[in-house]
């Protein structure tokens, strides 16, 4: 499986070192999503000139607005939304499988424990909202896969955790392994990833307890049992 991961954040990095895959970001190789004739340079190789060979299997794709509160409609817009919708069409025409990163997010105001089934509601934010728009737009390929979940930096590194957070959200070397699992074991559709339910103060360990602010979403819980009976080999 020839694997390319796009972007270099937190997940991209960490899925980089995990897996040892191509990786092509901004700030290593000035690439912009939303620019799909860069997509011809970077992931395909060009045949005497007449016709085009994918240099990937796959493509993961970790490059998203995460400024979640923010106010410009747009960037959200551009970045979450319109440039998957680029990405995922260009899949589609050069047979490449997409896996895409999404959000827990996306189930802000939804049942607890939200299974893949249940319908997502997003919060009050462009995030969530053009988040949603475009993991629904890579679901029309069934062959792509939609990962939904929150990682966190290891160590944690703030004093103070919110106690009133609840979700399947867990440090990033431990969904990026995760991920690589899910790829490596050819899944398709959407999943939820993380571990089980917790609080941020539950997962910091040595954080001083806080309120989140109002605008947070206070419950993110998933049902993850897909995940747990792909990862136990049950089923693809």
């Amino acid at each position: 499986m020839n694997a390319v991961i796009l972007g270099d954040g937190l997940l991209g990095s960490e899925l980089v070192k995990q897996t040892g895959w191509d990786n092509i970001s901004r700030k290593k190789n000035n690439f912009d999503i939303r620019d799909n004739k860069e997509y011809y340079k970077y992931f395909l190789n060009n045949w005497d000139g007449v016709a085009w060979w994918s240099k990937y299997d796959v493509i993961v794709n970790c490059i998203a607005n995460t400024d979640t509160y923010s106010n410009n409609k747009e960037l959200h817009w551009d970045v979450n939304y319109k440039s998957v919708v680029q990405l995922a069409n260009f899949c589609h025409e050069n047979q490449i499988k997409l896996v895409h990163i999404s959000t827990d997010y996306v189930y802000t105001n939804s049942i607890n424990e939200a299974s893949e089934i249940d319908i997502p509601i997003h919060g009050n934010n462009w995030y969530s909202y053009t988040k949603l728009l475009g993991d629904s737009y890579v679901q029309l390929n069934e062959n792509n896969l939609v990962l939904r979940g929150t990682h966190k930096q290891k160590p944690f590194p703030y004093s103070k955790a919110w106690i009133d957070q609840i979700g399947n959200f867990d440090y990033v070397d431990t969904i990026a392994n995760l991920i690589k699992q899910l790829i490596e074991k050819k899944s398709t559709g959407l999943y939820n990833i993380g571990t089980e339910l917790k609080t941020m103060v539950d997962l910091a360990r040595v954080a001083i307890p806080v309120l989140a602010p109002e605008s947070v979403p206070k419950n993110v819980s998933m049902n993850i049992n897909k995940l747990l009976n792909v990862i136990k080999g049950n089923n693809k």
